[in-house]
């Protein structure tokens, strides 16, 4: 038998340790794999549900909000207002003189030119009077003449020093008081002349008689009021209108405007603005316009309730908002308008007037402001809020 060598033997159990220890470590990493495995799945997903929730409760901590943008109201097709129709020329025509109404020639609706004879009146006392006062004209003409006379004659004489002067003085003076009275008897004549021609009632102008507030023997009184005929001119008419406050810059004379009647429907008539007040009315705050409009065929009716419209008399339209941007706070109504930064000031906002679903805001936001919609009552400055979508377009206001 072969005896065996030792250092093989030692060389063989070597080999065999290394390969266990081998074995050991092999077995040993696979054992901390899996545990380091078996901890990730474990830890892993619990991680991630964390971080999901921390991410959600921030996400939620932040409010949407939808938002809306001021835009001006919507804007009328030009300005209607009522108005009143009046006659370019309006007189009542009264009785100078005294005395019974022997005939009147024109009735209501007659047209008359200026001068026609309306009515005359008899007037005896008048007539008498002005026989009366013809008569001392002439007598005092017939002393004026002798008064001249004998001024002159004794002129003369003073040069010879036949009379004195003082005698010469008072015929010269009485020929001056002769002279002045001359005058003021025929200014009576002319004056109760200038009064019989009254006796003949004639129109101051051309136009239509609307009113006869006489008739034949009716005792007439100069001077007592009453109207005998009314008298107006309506080829071209006055056109009155009450501008309010808010468009009263937007009508100037020259402006063109429509007038419309609800008799006439379909008809516009061309108006223009000749003059206002030029001051606003401390009772209704609006702005007295007068307008002209031709009427040669006498189409519209003085006294006519009618409609004026102005194209071009538009106010700047104040800015609406949807009612419900609105807080009503002890400090004033206000809104929340959402900054770059995402967060939420309060504004102070003036108000207009309410149309319902929309409202005018008169100062405090502009047409770029994105106001928060259904904003809750503990909105606050300061707050971080995200907006959900990009601003919808608010209701216009109506008319």
């Amino acid at each position: 038998m072969k005896p065996v060598d030792s250092s093989s033997r030692a060389g063989s159990v070597a080999e065999a340790a290394e390969r266990s220890g081998a074995k050991l470590r092999h077995v040993a990493i696979v054992a901390l794999l899996l545990v380091i495995i078996a901890a990730l799945a474990g830890v892993l997903p619990r991680w991630r549900q964390r971080t999901q929730l921390r991410a959600e409760t921030r996400e939620l901590a932040v409010q949407t909000v939808a938002v809306v943008c001021a835009e001006p109201g919507k804007a009328a097709a030009g300005l209607v207002l009522p108005a009143e129709v009046k006659p370019f020329l309006d007189a009542p025509i009264y009785a100078r003189s005294s005395g019974y109404l022997t005939n009147w020639f024109v009735d209501i609706g007659g047209q008359v030119k200026e001068g026609d004879l309306l009515a005359e009146i008899d007037a005896p006392e008048l007539r008498q009077e002005l026989v009366r006062s013809k008569a001392e004209l002439t007598q005092a003409e017939a002393a004026l003449a002798l008064a001249k006379i004998t001024a002159e004659r004794w002129s003369e004489l003073l040069k010879t020093a036949s009379v004195s002067d003082q005698e010469a003085a008072e015929k010269k003076a009485d020929f001056e008081l002769k002279s002045a009275n001359v005058d003021a008897a025929r200014a009576t004549v002319r004056r109760l002349e200038e009064l019989q021609s009254f006796s003949h009632v004639r129109a101051p102008f051309s136009g239509t008689i609307t009113a006869r507030g006489t008739d034949v023997g009716q005792l007439i009184v100069g001077g007592s009021g009453k109207e005998l005929f009314h008298l107006t001119q309506t080829s071209t008419l006055r056109v009155y209108v009450r501008v309010p406050q808010m468009v009263a810059r937007a009508v100037v004379p020259g402006q063109m405007a429509e007038l419309t009647i609800p008799e006439l429907p379909g008809r516009v008539f061309p108006a223009k603005v000749v003059r206002t007040s030029g001051a606003m009315s401390t009772d209704s705050r609006t702005l007295l316009a007068e307008l002209q409009v031709d009427n040669p065929k006498n189409e519209i009716l003085a006294g006519t309730y009618a409609q004026v419209r102005f194209p071009e008399a538009n106010a700047e339209c104040p800015l609406t908002l949807p009612s419900n941007t609105l807080l009503f706070r002890a400090e004033g109504t206000q809104v929340g308008v959402v900054r770059s930064d995402g967060k939420v000031e309060l504004h102070k906002v003036t108000l207009g007037r309410d149309f319902g679903s929309t409202v005018e805001i008169l100062q405090g936001v502009s047409t770029t402001d994105k106001v928060v919609l259904n904003p809750s009552d503990s909105l606050v400055s300061g707050t971080m809020v995200r907006v959900a979508s990009a601003a919808p377009k608010s209701a216009p206001a109506g008319n």
